[in-house]
């Protein structure tokens, strides 16, 4: 009995020590802005470069952004957007996927939890299509920072967690890459799958000075 409430006391002890230490504040990290991040990706260019309105910024609350449209010469096209948060304390946090793309009217069709290999480096990632009316789309995404990769939305927000008590820091991103389903044949999806992983091959390993 003696020895289960000294365990009990223990960890009562050490979870309040942990609640102090993660309430520090944040460590200020070097980072270069998302508008230096290249229009040219070997054969992709940028096509347009998009801002977000400001009733949708007040929502999602980003510090930097990028919202661009790559496409290559053949008539590929893909949809890049990356938010990154400088801190996630003060209630500014990053919006799923899951929960912005039906709010737009996107229905998801199919998803799963996947990996793409991006130069030697797996690449965790989510993938859903979804349709709106006779338009489909790919769309891979995941989330980074703080020298992670995560594509679980559970386990980004255990390590956020973890994050702000060992290292005193909360930033965070979320990259999002759409390619649109050409007709709706399989061939169309498979096309869209191939350009999207594609891309993301040869973003991913360009994005840690921006996504630290």
């Amino acid at each position: 009995m003696i020895a289960r409430a000294t365990v009990l006391a223990l960890m009562v002890l050490s979870g309040g020590l942990y609640a102090v230490h993660a309430q520090g504040p944040d460590r200020t990290v070097a980072r270069q802005s998302l508008a230096a991040l290249p229009c040219t990706l070997d054969g992709w260019r940028c096509v347009s470069e998009t801002p977000l309105d400001k009733d949708v910024l007040a929502v999602v609350g980003v510090d930097d952004y990028v919202n661009r449209t790559y496409a290559t010469g053949a008539g590929s096209v893909i949809g890049l957007y990356i938010g990154y948060y400088a801190s996630q304390r003060t209630g500014d946090s990053i919006h799923s996927p899951q929960n912005c793309l039906p709010g737009s009217g996107w229905q998801p069709v199919s998803s799963e939890r996947t990996t793409i290999d991006a130069g030697g480096t797996t690449l965790p990632v989510n993938r859903y299509v979804v349709e709106k009316g006779l338009n489909r789309q790919v769309v891979l995404y995941w989330y980074q920072g703080r020298g992670r990769v995560v594509a679980n939305e559970y386990a980004n927000k255990f390590w956020l967690m973890v994050d702000q008590a060992r290292l005193h820091r909360s930033n965070g991103s979320l990259v999002r890459v759409i390619a649109p389903v050409s007709g709706l044949t399989g061939s169309g999806l498979s096309s869209a799958s191939a350009s999207a992983d594609s891309f993301a091959r040869l973003v991913y390993p360009r994005l840690s000075t921006y996504l630290p």
